[in-house]
């Protein structure tokens, strides 16, 4: 039946994210370049030009260019832990670095890692304040894993002072950086202006080929890029990534306020259907989790019935974990090409077959 949903899936539209581009459609940006010179090794007009664009946007020294975050990342903590002479940085238990990336932190760098709080929430400044010395504090704003939560912006200011205060240095990991800024009604900068280092990624939320940003001060970046070099991240040329992740960076950086109200909108639509909840259950970002409550083979069976019946695909995905049946939900560019009034008619189909 999973495969079932994924192939029936695949000839619906999705309500989620943007609209999936093919190659031939993903090469069309750059037969719109003229006659700029691709970069080389990380430096050239192409990259440098962008990372200017980038840092003036967020309010630092300069920004660089990496080909991915968790390069970017580990490099940023490696960084701040010799500078404290300290191998120890803490973050939530279910940040990237501790999931997803086979524990690169801990092996390439031998960086001790602490786990603050608890895995189903935010961590708090009581959990830092139970913290001994560390080099530097990992935010994740927002955090992706328990549903795209945010700490209210008082809270965020409160727990940066505190770590100010303990020198402790802090470090923005900003994949979705852009999507949360409408609920703080903040700019870039204001956020970014917070922490010692930020990175941003552009294949996310702007749906670009891939990349990533640091940002900081100049001697950071001086640093970082010394780093760079030792990761393997000074390819020969970067300029496919660059030039669509400025293309789609100018293209939705604006957008973020639509998709964020939208994803409120749909959250309240889902949870007008029998047995499904949403985590939070008024986003704060444009993206959040959906759970199911129900039998894995009955839901499947319901959600393929609906795209046939409806030719919409209202979840990417199903999986399971320890609080039950659940995806992930992103809004992007979709939902308003399809349109509430198609999207709710699903809605609709679904209730009925949930009764």
């Amino acid at each position: 039946m999973e495969n079932k949903f994924l192939d029936t899936l695949k000839t619906c539209q999705r309500v989620t994210g943007h609209k999936k581009q093919t190659i031939k459609e993903v090469m069309t940006i750059f037969n719109e370049l003229g006659d700029e010179v691709p970069d080389f090794y990380g430096n050239g007009e192409v990259i440098n030009n962008f990372e200017e664009i980038i840092a003036t946007e967020l309010g630092t020294d300069g920004s660089v260019f990496y080909p991915s975050g968790t390069m970017a990342q580990q490099i940023a903590l490696r960084i701040w832990c010799d500078r404290n002479e300290l191998l120890k940085v803490a973050y939530h238990p279910l940040s990237h670095l501790e999931i997803y990336e086979q524990d690169g932190l801990k092996v390439l760098h031998n960086i001790e890692t602490i786990l603050l709080g608890e895995k189903n929430r935010l961590f708090t400044i009581e959990d830092l304040k139970k913290l001994d010395q560390v080099s530097v504090v990992l935010f994740e704003l927002p955090q992706r894993e328990i549903g795209g939560q945010l700490p209210e912006w008082n809270d965020l200011v409160g727990m940066i002072k505190y770590c100010k205060e303990r020198g402790f240095k802090t470090h923005l990991d900003g994949a979705r950086l852009f999507e949360c800024l409408p609920y703080y009604d903040k700019t870039a900068k204001e956020v970014v202006d917070l922490f010692d280092s930020a990175y941003i990624s552009f294949y996310k939320g702007f749906g670009g080929i891939t990349g990533a940003i640091l940002a900081g001060s100049n001697d950071f970046l001086t640093e970082s890029k010394i780093w760079k070099r030792r990761h393997g991240g000074d390819l020969y040329q970067l300029f496919p990534y660059i030039v669509s992740a400025q293309k789609k960076f100018e293209l939705r950086k604006d957008r973020m306020k639509d998709y964020y109200q939208n994803a409120v909108k749909y959250a309240k639509m889902l949870n007008t259907i029998k047995g499904f909840k949403t985590i939070p259950e008024i986003p704060v970002s444009n993206m959040f989790h959906l759970y199911i409550d129900g039998e894995m083979l009955e839901i499947t069976s319901q959600l393929v019935t609906t795209m046939e019946e409806t030719n919409l695909g209202l979840i990417p995905s199903l999986r399971q974990n320890e609080s039950g049946n659940f995806c992930e939900i992103s809004i992007g560019d979709m939902f308003n090409e399809i349109g509430e009034k198609h999207i709710q008619k699903a809605i609709e189909v679904l209730k009925e077959l949930r009764k």
